[in-house]
């Protein structure tokens, strides 16, 4: 500390940043020695005041917590391949007790990077999160925040406050790069001029989560997404300009019409929602507080390239969206894909019908919300680059324990990766050899349980397939000879692979493998062996609850275990009571109950800031 302090009294910059304090004490320092190392150094002391220097960012931490802040945590050393500061230490550490514990670094903060937080043990890792964004985002309700049904508060957490019950520490920066050699993962903060730097890791979770897809449509920066807090805010910024415009007396009647249309591109969930928001907002609030010819001249507009929207629902509850929306004046376009995106309007293309020209049309609109499918983030994007297992892939892959192919003490999961699915038909020597136990060549049913079974036990995204295995034994047992031979069982196998298919990247699935992966870590801890922990814990196996969406003032769902929910009262709160459920903190299902109850007896808060 002194031949620091002596270093500082040398640099002729550092002797004009003096800092002076009267009546205090610095027990880091004996008094008597402080007094002689200042006097030597030309720096006068005088009773209990005392001139001593510091550093700009010493000068920033109160004095009392000073002495407290290990000096790594200001001054970190250098390293990795870039040479860059390595925060090996951070300023809540304390300089009494050294953290030792394996360093867990987590990138994100979504769904699944909170799943880990909440159930990891605090006693087990020394866990760090670098983000983007300081917040969680209860994403599912977004669509409600872009017309004022809730408030954007009521939706996200401090992710500071989910990380403190491990005594994790936050860093909100933009995860760049790994130095896979050194562990290290290279950051850059957020904020304007913010300088790279490495945080150094044991074992890494890579969650962070996925882009809009662009299909390569020309004009997509016309539009908006829904993704964030600040895509929300803009929406509901922009629906309140457009519907403010079109009452000014000066706008024509053909600017008005474009100004009222609002065009969402894609029929899945967000979109969906979306549209229904708008309705409510159309039908509830717009027709009370403003001029009620506008209700004339607003439109809503969906364009889907399947047959049917949500069409990842049960056909029915597609066919009583679309006739719900018919009746609310919301126009679904199906069978259509979006062409290009101009400035004012939207062009897209008819399928073709009995082998006739695609028919082309284009709709104005005064908004245009692009909601279709997911791509790579452009730190994933990197990453597939830098490991060749995982080059030209669309997402990272993972085994069944979420560890990414190719790196040792990565894991990831969420909409940024995928479980691979297995080629069965490359297993089926094995699967014979192990199952047939008089070593005829022939399957019988109870060896085909026992092949099942482990298909179950190594691959669990085969367990949808192998449902019915009475008649699947009979259908593949062409020559009804009651045994099925490798020809049956080969074809058996290549049926099950054409037909397997990724998890998909919603909230549930994230959430799950965040519950699992923090099992999983919480016993390698313990272990310090993967193929034990393996062994213990099992794969990850994704049990699919259900899917709801908001369809306006009723909701629709569809079931684990086979029944639907489509439409009526109680279907809006039931989808309320789930999505209440699944916040992370009570203040925020407060707030979700104070902005409904305001809502349904005010009505929304048209205001914008």
């Amino acid at each position: 500390m002194f031949s620091r302090l002596s270093k500082r009294v040398k640099n002729v910059q550092d002797q004009q940043k003096v800092f002076f304090t009267t009546n205090r004490t610095t027990p880091w320092i004996n008094p008597k020695v402080k007094k002689a190392v200042l006097l030597s150094t030309g720096v006068v002391c005088t009773g209990t005041g005392a001139y001593y220097l510091l550093t700009d960012r010493e000068r920033r931490i109160p004095l009392g917590v000073r002495e407290k802040v290990p000096s790594l945590a200001i001054y970190p050393d250098r390293g990795g391949v870039k040479e860059l500061p390595i925060t090996t230490h951070y300023l809540e550490d304390s300089i009494d007790k050294e953290n030792t514990k394996p360093r867990l670094v987590i990138i994100g903060s979504g769904w699944g990077a909170v799943s880990v937080l909440k159930n990891l043990d605090k006693d087990k890792y020394n866990v760090t999160i670098v983000s983007e964004n300081n917040y969680f985002l209860f994403t599912p309700l977004l669509p409600s925040a872009t017309v004022g049904t809730l408030e954007l508060r009521s939706l996200i957490e401090s992710v500071r406050k989910i990380a403190h019950r491990i005594g994790g520490h936050f860093l909100e920066g933009k995860a760049l790069d790994i130095d896979l050699d050194n562990k290290l993962l290279e950051v850059e903060g957020c904020h304007s001029g913010e300088k790279h730097f490495y945080v150094p890791y044991d074992k890494l979770i890579v969650a962070v989560g996925a882009t809009s897809m662009t299909h390569g449509v020309q004009g997509i920066e016309n539009t908006m997404r829904l993704k964030t807090i600040r895509d929300a805010m803009d929406i509901r910024r922009k629906v309140t300009e457009n519907v403010e415009k079109a009452c000014l007396p000066t706008t024509s009647p053909e600017e008005r019409k474009q100004l009222l249309s609002f065009v969402v591109c894609g029929g899945g969930p967000t979109g969906v929602e979306f549209a229904a928001e708008m309705s409510d907002w159309i039908n509830e609030d717009l027709v009370e507080w403003f001029p009620k010819v506008l209700r004339e001249e607003i439109s809503i507009h969906i364009i889907q390239s399947r047959d049917h929207i949500l069409n990842t629902f049960d056909s029915k509850i597609s066919d009583y969206a679309e006739k719900k929306f018919d009746r609310e004046r919301v126009n679904v376009i199906t069978n259509a894909r979006v062409d290009h995106i101009e400035k004012d309007n939207v062009v897209y293309k008819l399928k073709s019908v009995n082998g006739s020209e695609p028919v082309t049309k284009s709709l104005p609109y005064g908004l245009c919300l692009w909601s279709t499918g997911i791509a790579m983030t452009s730190f994933a994007k990197n990453l597939t680059d830098k490991i060749p297992i995982q080059a030209h892939k669309r997402v990272l892959t993972t085994d069944g324990y979420l560890q990414l192919h190719g790196l040792d003490d990565v894991y990831a999961l969420g909409d940024c990766a995928t479980i691979e699915n297995p080629k069965l038909i490359e297993h089926i020597t094995e699967f014979i050899q192990n199952a047939d136990t008089d070593g005829d060549g022939k399957i019988k049913y109870k060896e085909f349980l026992a092949i099942c079974e482990t298909m179950r036990s190594r691959f669990p995204l085969t367990e949808q397939h192998l449902t019915n295995l009475k008649t699947m034994f009979n259908k593949y047992d062409t020559d009804h000879d009651g045994f099925l031979d490798v020809q049956e069982m080969s074809l058996m196998l290549k049926d099950i692979d054409k037909n397997m298919t990724n998890l998909p990247a919603t909230a549930q699935v994230a959430s799950q493998q965040g519950q699992y992966l923090a099992k999983y870590l919480n016993t390698l801890s313990s272990t310090e062996n993967d193929a034990c922990t393996q062994k213990m814990v099992g794969p990850f196996r994704y049990s699919h609850l259900g899917t709801l969406a908001y369809l306006g003032n009723t909701a629709v769902g569809d079931f684990k275990w086979g029944y639907q929910m489509v439409g009526g009262l109680w279907a809006l709160y039931l989808w309320r009571s789930v999505y209440w459920s699944e916040q992370v903190s009570m203040r925020t299902r407060l707030n979700l109950s104070i902005d409904w109850t305001k809502c349904a007896i005010w009505g929304r808060d048209i205001a914008t800031v």
